[in-house]
């Protein structure tokens, strides 16, 4: 059963509060939500990472929200069926959202194996600043590389529903971007996303429309 139906209480308003009004933005920036999504080991975190570095070298102001970090904090109390995984990314989603409201460009590594989930996240955040990732990378370089150990464990049996193995990946569609990152560096990868950053940057205005956050 997914969590996605789940209405909010009728009797929450969301405040408009001054600092969220179009007109006095935190920062000289256009906030985005960077969602990075692909398999285990496809190089999510290591290019969030080095994105980050970038981007703040560059005078940007940036988190990072990383799929193990929420789910030993946030998220401690799901599992990995499918609804549970449906409600971490709802979740992650929503604190993005904040964060981009907030001003700031977030960097989100996440598998988020389901199409309708990330297309739930992106209606979450809104459209104009959601910008899929496709972390691409086969799933014999995923293995080979491999650095936790899970996909040994795994094909042991020892992990169930874990991605690609005995849990299926939908392979984004239309992503924003695309990084085959078995062919490309992580220098190559962050230049590409970086480059896609300073495009979209380009166009901000301080006209640039926020939601305002529920209480």
């Amino acid at each position: 059963m997914s969590y996605f139906p789940i209405p909010g209480s009728q009797n929450l308003h969301g405040f408009a509060f001054s600092y969220l009004r179009p007109e006095h933005p935190q920062m000289k920036q256009k906030p985005l939500v960077i969602w990075m999504t692909g398999i285990s080991a496809s190089g999510k975190s290591t290019i969030a990472d080095a994105l980050a570095v970038e981007l703040r070298a560059a005078g940007r102001f940036t988190y990072i929200i990383d799929g193990d970090s929420v789910r030993n904090g946030l998220c401690k109390d799901l599992g990995f069926t499918d609804s549970d995984r449906d409600e971490n990314i709802r979740r992650v989603a929503e604190v993005a959202r904040l964060m981009a409201e907030s001003g700031l460009i977030v960097i989100v590594a996440l598998i988020s194996p389901s199409v309708a989930s990330r297309h739930y996240a992106r209606s979450i955040i809104g459209t104009d600043r959601f910008v899929e990732v496709y972390v691409d990378a086969p799933l014999d370089t995923a293995e080979s590389r491999d650095p936790k150990g899970l996909y040994k464990k795994a094909r042991a049996g020892l992990i169930q529903n874990f991605t690609a193995i005995d849990s299926g990946y939908d392979v984004p569609v239309f992503p924003e971007i695309h990084l085959k990152t078995h062919e490309l560096s992580i220098e190559q990868s962050v230049q590409q996303v970086h480059t896609w950053i300073s495009s979209a940057q380009t166009d901000f205005t301080d006209s640039d429309s926020v939601r305002p956050a529920s209480g």
